[in-house]
């Protein structure tokens, strides 16, 4: 199969690289030459053979819409856009409205995986038609962790982002079920090692996940925290989930709980946000904001700053999604 990628970030980049390895040809595009395969989205779709499949994964919004804009002026009947970003599921409505006209198909995919995604796979969650669907499967397949599960297709157009977003909303209400326990057991002083005890729940446990895998991998590398500020930022996810809840009567107490906690962080410097900001830079590479120096602000931390085992993961450029 041959397929167009543009944005080579932490994600694009290692997706370019996974597929190329199941025998996928790929040709990438990013605003950085010296990532890029080719120089422009011209030359990209005019590398690939026809019916042409082009995947794009830059930031959700403005980037993303203009480029599925300048996409349908490029691509033809029987052609596939797919968005592997973190799109509100409406714009996908937009999109794949937009690109009907030409008799262009439009994939939604919601993809988990973050920077470890290139050795272990990607989760993926998909929407649109089937006859679509068909023409990126080698693509799915490529991507997907090994075995059974991990690659979904959830419905119609927007159905593959609805999932995803509802996926990072349950993320934020663990993580901070996590980030709360480890905040009670280091300030009631009877646990002597608290990253011993949260290693311990990593076998044989009902909480055991690959989140307390990350939140042990940021202890072990930074004990108390001390170099990360207790600030965690929001990337869109979790504000959606709260009003789809609200839009669909369902109540979402954790939920919103969690994202409120996110607000009340960038306020104080709250012990249980280190923890918050700990396992966003180990699953997504994402920036950790370092303690705050007298007389200044504190900054979010350089590639070269973060954990090693994210550094080792992957690195990104201006052309990514937000997320997980």
């Amino acid at each position: 199969m041959d397929i167009g990628l543009i944005g080579l970030g932490k994600m694009g980049g290692n997706m370019r690289e996974r597929m190329r390895r199941a025998g996928l040809t790929v040709v990438g595009y990013d605003r950085n030459p010296d990532v890029s395969d080719v120089d422009s989205l011209e030359a990209l779709v005019e590398a690939l053979p026809s019916p042409k499949v082009v995947w794009v994964m830059v930031p959700a919004g403005e980037p993303t819409r203009a480029t599925v804009q300048e996409l349908a002026g490029l691509l033809g009947e029987g052609d596939v856009v797919v968005d592997g970003g973190n799109s509100r599921w409406t714009d996908d409505l937009a999109n794949a409205e937009l690109l009907a006209p030409k008799g262009i198909g439009y994939v939604d995919c919601g993809v988990s995986g973050g920077v470890w995604g290139l050795e272990n796979g990607y989760a993926l969650m998909y929407g649109g038609d089937a006859d679509d669907i068909a023409k990126v499967q080698p693509a799915f397949d490529a991507l997907k962790p090994e075995g059974e599960f991990g690659s979904v297709h959830a419905g119609k157009v927007g159905a593959g982002h609805f999932s995803k977003m509802v996926h990072n909303g349950i993320e934020y209400a663990i993580m901070q079920a996590y980030a709360e326990g480890w905040e009670l057991l280091e300030k009631a002083e009877l646990t002597e090692n608290v990253t011993e005890v949260f290693r311990s729940w990593r076998e044989g446990t009902v909480i055991r996940s690959w989140l307390l895998d990350l939140m042990v991998n940021a202890l072990d590398a930074d004990p108390g925290l001390s170099q990360v500020a207790g600030y965690a930022e929001d990337s869109g996810e979790g504000r959606w989930t709260v009003e789809a809840g609200i839009e669909n009567a369902v109540a979402t107490p954790a939920i919103t709980a969690a994202l409120y906690a996110r607000f009340v962080s960038r306020q104080d410097d709250a012990p249980t946000m280190k923890a918050i900001a700990a396992m966003r830079n180990q699953f997504g590479g994402h920036a950790v904001r370092s303690s705050a120096p007298k007389g200044g602000d504190a900054e979010g931390t350089s590639g070269a700053e973060q954990s090693e085992t994210a550094k080792k993961a992957g690195a990104g450029s201006a052309e990514e999604p937000a997320e997980s």
